[in-house]
């Protein structure tokens, strides 16, 4: 299992040790741009066409309720690859 396929592991799981590096990783392998905010302060957000923006607080650990929206991403993004492979 690769470094990778542990992480979505611990994103699956709801890990609440999880750093926001490690999210940002998450988000640029299925696409999303990171972009700071322009007055300098902690939230990130995160861009990619034809999504919902999604904005984080750059603290670690990060707080469950963003874990939980990484996750709903994952499962989309997944259930997307699956279905342009069955084409």
């Amino acid at each position: 299992m690769s470094q990778f396929d542990k992480l979505l592991l611990r994103i699956y799981m709801l890990d609440k040790n999880l750093r926001f590096d490690e999210l940002k990783k998450v988000l640029e392998h299925y696409g999303y741009v990171m972009k700071g905010s322009s007055s300098g302060g902690s939230h990130k957000t995160f861009r990619k066409p034809g999504c919902p923006l999604i904005t984080i607080p750059q603290h670690d650990p990060i707080k469950a309720v963003y874990v939980e929206m990484i996750k709903e991403i994952v499962e989309r993004e997944e259930e997307n690859n699956e279905e342009k492979e069955k084409r």
